[in-house]
This record gives C-alpha cells, sequence and structure tokens, in this order.
C-alpha cells in the first residue's frame, strides 16, 4: 500500500511541473496599440456583417477585402517628402497592403484571378502607378521582388478640400459591374477602377478540342449549295463532341473501365441534335438536343443513353430519369488506329443514319432511323 502512495505522489508531482518550453507568464511581453493601426476595407461594406444580413441581400457575397495599416500624418507633409516622389510605397505602414479578390476582375484590361495579391503604389504630383503583386508576406518595399508584379497601371491623383489625417481606403461603387477603390490621405486621392465582370478567356487550347458531324454533310455549307440542292442540304443530325487523345494511354479497359459510365468525348457533356423526330431501337425520340453517354459494358458490347441533362459536363451525378432511350451496340474493330476519339454519321439504306463512335481500335454504331 505504500508504494502505491510513493507513486501517486510521483505522478502528482510530474503531472503538476509547468512545461519546461513554456515561457514564465511573468516574461509574457504583449504588444501596444501600433502607432499605424490594421484596419480592413470590404466591398461591398455590408458584407463585412454577412451574419445580419438575410440569404437573400445582395450584398451578402464579398467581392473585395484590403486589408492594411493606416499611418497617420502627424503634422507632416505626405506626398512628395514623406513618401517620396518615384518611390515605391507600401499604401500604408508596416506588412504592404494586401487585397483579395473573391471573384475574377479585370484592371485597366488586364484579367486577374480570384486570390490574395499585395499592392504598391510608385507616386508622383499628378498620378500614380498603382502595381498589383503575387509576393506575399513582404513588409515594406524593400528587396521585393518586381518580377512578380502582374499589373501597373497609371491612376490619377485629385486634391481634395479637407484633410485627411489617417490613410484610408475605401470604396465607391460606380454600377453593378464596376467600382472604384480610392486611396485617401491628406489632402490627396487616387481611385482605381476595377471591373467586376471580368472578361473570361480559354487559357491556350483545349488539349481535347470539340468537333462536329452533321447529316447530311452538305447541310453545313447551305451558302455554297446551289439552288436545286438546298432541298437537300437540309441537317438532320448533328453532333459537337471533344475530342481526347490516346497520348500513349491504354484506352478502353483501362483508362475508361469496363462497367463504368462515359461522356463519349472530354469536357463538356457531348451534345446530339436532331433537327427531325426520329426513331431509335424503338423508341420515338422528338426533336431537339440531348446529350450522349455510353456505358461500357464490356470490350464486346457497349449501351448508348440518350438523355435531356443538358448543360452538363460529363457524366457526374446523373439522373436517370432523364434518360429517353438506350441502345447496346455490339463493337467491332476499326480499321486503323485512332489516336483521337472520332465521330461519324454514316447513311445505311434510305431512312437510316448510323452514329459510328471509334477511340484506340474500337467503335461501335448507334442507328438513328429518320423519317
Amino acid at each position: 500500500m505504500k508504494f502505491k502512495y510513493i507513486i501517486l505522489i510521483f505522478t502528482l508531482a510530474f503531472l503538476g511541473m509547468p512545461d519546461s518550453n513554456a515561457q514564465d507568464a511573468n516574461t509574457l511581453k504583449f504588444s501596444e496599440m501600433d502607432a499605424s493601426p490594421m484596419d480592413a476595407a470590404h466591398y461591398p461594406r455590408r458584407a463585412a456583417f454577412k451574419n445580419y444580413l438575410g440569404d437573400d441581400d445582395p450584398d451578402r457575397s464579398l467581392k473585395i477585402k484590403v486589408l492594411y495599416c493606416r499611418p497617420n500624418k502627424k503634422g507632416r507633409d505626405v506626398f512628395g517628402q514623406l513618401e517620396k516622389w518615384g518611390i515605391d510605397w507600401r499604401l500604408g505602414a508596416n506588412e504592404a497592403t494586401e487585397v483579395t479578390f473573391y471573384q475574377a476582375v479585370e484592371i485597366d484590361g488586364t484579367h486577374i484571378e480570384a486570390g490574395t495579391y499585395t499592392m504598391f503604389a510608385q507616386i508622383y504630383p499628378n498620378h500614380w502607378v498603382l502595381k498589383i503583386s503575387t509576393e506575399r508576406f513582404i513588409a515594406g518595399v524593400a528587396n521585393r521582388d518586381i518580377t512578380k508584379d502582374i499589373l501597373a497601371v497609371n491612376i490619377p491623383t485629385t486634391r481634395v478640400p479637407n484633410v485627411r489625417e489617417e490613410f484610408t481606403i475605401g470604396f465607391q461603387k460606380v454600377d453593378e459591374g464596376r467600382v472604384n477603390m480610392v486611396f485617401e490621405w491628406d489632402q490627396t486621392r487616387a481611385m482605381l477602377p476595377i471591373n467586376l465582370n471580368a472578361v473570361s478567356l480559354a487559357n491556350g487550347p483545349d488539349t481535347s478540342p470539340m468537333d462536329l458531324v452533321q447529316y447530311p454533310n452538305s447541310s453545313r455549307f447551305r451558302n455554297f449549295q446551289k439552288p436545286e440542292d438546298l432541298d437537300k442540304a437540309v441537317a438532320k443530325v448533328r453532333v459537337v463532341y471533344s475530342r481526347p487523345q490516346m497520348r500513349g494511354r491504354k484506352i478502353f479497359g483501362e483508362m475508361l473501365k469496363y462497367g463504368e459510365m462515359w461522356r463519349v468525348g472530354a469536357n463538356e457533356t457531348t451534345e446530339i441534335t436532331f433537327f427531325e423526330d426520329v426513331t431509335i431501337n424503338g423508341t420515338k425520340v422528338k426533336k431537339g438536343k440531348y446529350g450522349l453517354f455510353a456505358k461500357l459494358n464490356s470490350a464486346d458490347e457497349w449501351e448508348f443513353i440518350i438523355h435531356t441533362n443538358l448543360p452538363s459536363w460529363g457524366n457526374a451525378n446523373h439522373d436517370e430519369k432523364t434518360n429517353v432511350v438506350t441502345m447496346k451496340a455490339k463493337t467491332e474493330k476499326t480499321p486503323k488506329t485512332l489516336e483521337a476519339l472520332s465521330m461519324l454519321l454514316v447513311e445505311n439504306g434510305t431512312n437510316q443514319v448510323d452514329l459510328v463512335v471509334g477511340w484506340e481500335n474500337t467503335m461501335a454504331r448507334l442507328p438513328i432511323m429518320l423519317k
């Protein structure tokens, strides 16, 4: 029993010992208030109070936030004296001013993706050169990496009648798509126009470019047809699809596994348009636009699926209730290896056209009965 008490005493003593790595509370030094306190500017401003706004309030969505420090004038001449002409300024004090765009924006024609950046301004008497950089976590402008600047834009300055003691950043709404970021200190104001409706352009060519096939093929070039041939050049079926490539990969059975659904292409769901009512596998399909999938049952059989789930990006979360018709098709061997996914619309008798889908060394046909 005495031995148990000794163990308990040692255990309690060990648990009660302070962590040797912990700093003694008496030696801790909390920071005083900074002479240039940090502040934030929001656009829209009411988004800072999101938890007070209703779900349908348009200002719930924060678009821009600026985190900056606010130096005081303190009787000094700011621009040209405290902040020298022609020199980069951190747009505040202490850490470089930080801006977060919660959506893509456009500034002076430059597309800027959503993200967090730092801001600087090279100041002159009548204008500033405002700069946005991807460099983060720097104090001031010393030794900053100018190769990371993604924008440098001239913005004019104006003189305001009243002296502003503390450097301040805010926003001025122009309209639903445009806003000015406003900088003001002493008697100087500068404004940075920001387009919230940024242009969205593709970044380079797609690795799976889109293509289309149409039946009859002459219907693609009606403006080149002779008047007497126009009746024969009326579109009946069109398929728009993206064309992935093998690129050294084994496609069927490996990249595309048997038993799984396939979008019959890449990127967006392959789109098939019937310009008149057709019949597929005994089911009447009304004219209109549809999506095309295929379930790869095995190396010998695919199951084509015509559905109404458009627009969509592939077959993720596909609702089978949107299926209009399904049809199983035996696979065949292609005449040669197809590096890129390829489709054809081939006549098969008087009122039938087959959609032939081929890739690698495999192809399958979807028969479409016309009127």
